[in-house]
Parts: structure tokens; C-alpha cells; sequence
């Protein structure tokens, strides 16, 4: 298959730039996967689409304010985006601009209570920088630090905890799993109480999953590894919903990349964890998931690509039309689709 089997014409106004006032008031569009009929709700009703004895699996990653501002002892401006922390303050990072970037160059930011200096030049031009600071790292972060906001979204983000789940705990990912975005504690409470079980894993976001696909051929593509983990307590509860005939529905694409990932040959699950790359697209037999609460995703991105091959590339385009016409938003900001 071809990556231009994945365009679908979206006009820029229907970006959402900013995040609704109430999270689980954004639109819901539900596909059914078998006909490609869609129905369209709100994200608070989405509890009339679980079942008891259905699992809900979300992504409890929790986005790095990985974005530092900063200057060389010059005076010029220098912007890092951490990647992955490689241990002993050191870390791998986009750097902006690269050119002035070199091995040796020393980074400053706010007072000076933060400092790195570029230790090596990756082969796809990231950079190896040495922190040196004072103190926990996370906490000059939370201090020093932005969120690392899509390049989609232009405006600026005024409460940084809108770009988290509520649920988020295991800090590590360079971008928000943006599907759970739209469950409010009191949702979940609810969705609880109905006899849904909730289980989470973690993968945290690289920037790879968002890298565009320039590839001709879809097969040709390589995806960035990221590291995700299952604990015995959602290893569990996930084989007590296997053997008891409910359904597994994973919350975002990088819950379906865990679980995929991860599930043994019997469709059963243990403890663990393995950096995966992953890369699922029309073809692609499912032995985890069962269903997908997801959102409106780039043209021609994995991420569509992924969907495409739970619901169908036909399916899955109609109904992204179908959002098009009906102005859904789309992206990180934007509306969901439910797809069972």
C-alpha cells in the first residue's frame, strides 16, 4: 500500500488550537467497524458504548515540560526538546538552531541554574548534551521547563495540565497519548461503577510516532522505538477479561501499540516491558484489542494508518470525511472517535 492511500484533504481551520473548557465535552464520533456506519455523540456518552465486564486500558505516560529555552554564553538563542534520557544527566534532544549546536557548545538556561553542553552529533541530527544542575532534575524541569506542543498547535497553552490525563503518573513521554485527554475523574468514576474495569500501562511517547511517513511504500517505513511496560496488576485484570468473554478497549494508539506489543501468542498477557517499534497498518492481524477510543489523526500519518487497519481504510476515510463535513476538531485538541 501506498502512504497516499492515507491523504484526506483536512482545511487548517479545523485544527483545534486550544482545548475545550470542560474535557469530556468534545464531540464523539462512533464507527462501527463491521458496516462503517457512524453515529455522532458527545465524549460523556461514551459510557453507553462499555459493557460490564469490558476493560478500558489507558496510557498513565506523563508529558515532560521537555521544552527548554535557552542561550549560548554569546547571547543567541538555542531551543532543546528532550527525546530520551540516557542516564548519568545525560539526554538526547532535538536542537534548534543545529547548525549552531556543535560538540562543545554550552547551553544556558534561566539564571543559569540549568546549563548543557552538546557531547555528540547523532547520524539523524539529534544531540547528546551533558545537564549540569543542582538539586532533582524534574523539578528544574517543572520550573524551567514548556510543554513540547505539536507544531500544529500555534497557541499558547495557559494551564499546562490540560495537556495531560488525568490519570498521568509515570513521567517520560515527549508528547501526551492525547486520546485520554477527554476523561474527567467523575467520568471514569462513573464508567467504574457501570462494571467496566480500568487498567493501565505505559508507553512513553517519542516524537516518532509523529514523524510523517516519507516513505512511497508503507512497508518501507521504520517507526522510532519507545518503551513501554506492563505491571502484573493490569497483566491480571486483563486475563480475568480475556477468560470471562469481555472486551479489551485500549484508550489511544500508544495503549494498542502496548498491548500489541506485548500479548503473548495465546492472547493472554504477563508482567513486562521492551522498547517496540511497532508498526501497525491494513493487514495487520489484532490480537489484543477489541476496541479503540482514539482521535482525529494527520493524513497520510502511522497513526491513521493504524486505525485503517483496525476499522477498515475505507471505513476509516469515509468517516473522516464525514468529520470534515460535520466540522469536527481534529488532533491533540480536538474530537474523538470511538471505533467497536
Amino acid at each position: 500500500m501506498k502512504t497516499s492511500d492515507f491523504y484526506y484533504d483536512l482545511p487548517e481551520e479545523l485544527i483545534a488550537q486550544t482545548p475545550l473548557q470542560q474535557r469530556d465535552c468534545s464531540r464523539l464520533m462512533v464507527l462501527d467497524r463491521k458496516t462503517g456506519a457512524v453515529t455522532h455523540r458527545h465524549f460523556y456518552d461514551i459510557i453507553e458504548y462499555l459493557k460490564p465486564g469490558d476493560c478500558l486500558v489507558m496510557n498513565d505516560s506523563r508529558v515532560l515540560p521537555a521544552r527548554l529555552l535557552g542561550h549560548r554564553p554569546t547571547g543567541g538563542a538555542v531551543e532543546l526538546l528532550l527525546l530520551r534520557d540516557l542516564g548519568n544527566k545525560q539526554w538526547e534532544c532535538l536542537a534548534k538552531p543545529g547548525r549552531k549546536c556543535l560538540v562543545g557548545q554550552q547551553i544556558i538556561f534561566g539564571d543559569g541554574e540549568l546549563t548543557a553542553t552538546v557531547t555528540d552529533v547523532r547520524e539523524d541530527g539529534n544531540r547528546v548534551v551533558q545537564f549540569d544542575y543542582e538539586g532533582i532534575f524534574l523539578e528544574v524541569l517543572e520550573r524551567l521547563g514548556k510543554m513540547p506542543l505539536p507544531p500544529y498547535i500555534k497557541a499558547e497553552l495557559q494551564d499546562q495540565e490540560r495537556y495531560q490525563t488525568v490519570y498521568s503518573k509515570e513521567v517520560g513521554s515527549a508528547a501526551a497519548p492525547t486520546a485520554g485527554l477527554h476523561f474527567t475523574n467523575a467520568l471514569l468514576e462513573s464508567i467504574r461503577q457501570k462494571g467496566v474495569k480500568t487498567a493501565f500501562v505505559t508507553l512513553h511517547v517519542g516524537l516518532g510516532t509523529f514523524r510523517p511517513v516519507k516513505a512511497e511504500e508503507i512497508s518501507q517505513h521504520h517507526m522510532h522505538s519507545e518503551l513501554c511496560m506492563i505491571s502484573q496488576e493490569t497483566a491480571n485484570i486483563l486475563n480475568e477479561t480475556r477468560k470471562n468473554g469481555g472486551r479489551i478497549i485500549c484508550v489511544g494508539t500508544t495503549s494498542c501499540r502496548t498491548l500489541e506489543s506485548l500479548v503473548l501468542d495465546n492472547g493472554f498477557f504477563e508482567a513486562g516491558s521492551k522498547w517496540t517499534d511497532i508498526f501497525i497498518y491494513p493487514g495487520y492481524r489484532f490480537r489484543a484489542m477489541n476496541g479503540l477510543i482514539t482521535n482525529f489523526h494527520l493524513p497520510e500519518s502511522t497513526l491513521v494508518m493504524l486505525v485503517s487497519a483496525f476499522a477498515g481504510r475505507e471505513n476509516v476515510l469515509n468517516a473522516y470525511k464525514e468529520a470534515v463535513t460535520e466540522q469536527y476538531r481534529f488532533f491533540s485538541f480536538g474530537d474523538a472517535m470511538t471505533i467497536l
